[in-house]
């Protein structure tokens, strides 16, 4: 194969704004068709792109004229859509979330291990942005030090009420399966265990429809426990204007400091505080009562990444397909930043710890206890 033939389930906004455009772009690969219920949505791409238009997804999988599918259709279809695709011969990539529950993305993942030769990837672009990888680099080659605490404020999310009323399936518990941990911040979650691991225990301060006339989340504050000690805050809301984009990393030899736009990507601040000997060591052998440890400060200019970004992901799962190279995002571990946001969404709702891994099937019991409620 010279040429991947690629069709996008989903023509809605996340299709025609973000990923049509920039299709024309990437090597190695042929955008040659749509599925769509919504006519209007179907048509408009095809008479846009010059690509074929099916009405359901299942027929444009069958119809032998793609080798991989992009989906972009409303959360919960993710799993069924993704299996169907891979067990018709087809390689698929799948945009944030790969499921709502841990245990539906463990389904897809225990699919995909019986089908090895379908490449499958999730759309997690922000892993390639240059400044994230800074920070993955830093914590890789031990510059960092042992990881002792990570601090995220991602509130710089603000949605008004007009979003949410956009689509009837938005901010719903049968629609969407969540708020702003499955929707907004999934790249921040998957980031954050991409970085420093899955924590061992979730407790967290959830509101429902704190700001917003929503069923779901739209403010949440979590507090982590990591396996070698560590600890972390997540903190997220959509309803705060102006928001904050910070991120603070402390290992045990320095911290790095991060501040940007969530949707811009603009960075304003990224900063990398090294000592110059371990914190530990430094403790152990001072002979000082209010010691100064010696740091060295480097302020960090990345490259420029420019717009778009989720075609990197969409070039490198066509390389993957022809062979040309690794997966930055392997759809298989989409599962860490689900079940880390199930976790943070039902310690704050039942005010309990969440030990991780968690009880998949006591989140699907108590998120089919939520749709209950809402359908009442």
């Amino acid at each position: 194969m010279d040429t991947v033939r690629l069709g996008i389930i989903g023509c809605g906004s996340i299709a025609s704004k973000v990923h049509m455009p920039y299709m024309k772009d990437v090597e190695g690969l042929e955008f040659v068709a749509v599925a769509d219920q919504v006519e209007a949505n179907r048509t408009r791409a095809v008479e846009t792109y010059g690509v074929e238009g099916f009405d359901d997804g299942i027929a444009l999988m069958e119809s032998r004229k793609i080798d991989a599918v992009l989906i972009t259709t409303p959360h919960y279809s993710h799993p069924e859509l993704s299996m169907a695709a891979m067990q018709r011969g087809l390689h698929v990539l799948t945009e944030k979330p790969v499921a709502v529950t841990a245990q539906a993305a463990q389904q897809v993942n225990d699919f995909h291990a019986k089908h090895p030769d379908r490449v499958y990837a999730a759309m997690f672009q922000q892993r390639t942005r240059p400044a994230h990888k800074y920070i993955k680099q830093l914590i890789e080659s031990g510059q960092l030090g042992d990881v002792m605490r990570v601090n995220w404020i991602i509130t710089d999310w603000f949605r008004p009420n007009y979003y949410f009323a956009t689509g009837s399936w938005r901010a719903t518990w049968k629609g969407e399966g969540g708020g702003a941990l499955i929707n907004q911040c999934p790249h921040n979650i998957d980031l954050m265990i991409w970085w420093a691991g899955m924590p061992q225990s979730v407790i967290a301060d959830t509101h429902l429809g704190r700001h917003h006339d929503i069923e779901v989340e739209d403010e949440v504050t979590a507090i982590f426990r990591y396996p070698n000690g560590a600890s972390g805050v997540f903190i997220t809301s959509t309803g705060e204007a102006p928001g904050t984009n910070r991120l603070e990393i402390t290992g045990s030899r320095g911290k790095v400091v991060y501040e940007s736009n969530s949707e811009t990507g603009e960075i304003y601040k990224l900063q990398f505080t090294q000592t110059a000997v371990a914190v530990p060591e430094f403790s152990a052998s001072v002979q000082e009562m209010f010691p100064v440890i010696d740091c060295r400060v480097d302020d960090v200019t990345p490259p420029d990444y420019p717009p778009p970004h989720h075609k990197t992901i969409t070039q490198n799962f066509a390389d993957a397909i022809l062979g040309k190279a690794e997966l930055v995002a392997p759809g298989e571990e989409g599962i860490h930043s689900i079940e880390l946001a199930n976790a943070m969404l039902m310690a704050g709702v039942t005010r309990q710890r969440i030990e991780l891994p968690m009880d998949r099937s006591a989140f699907d019991a108590f998120l089919k206890d939520l749709i209950a409620k809402s359908d009442r």
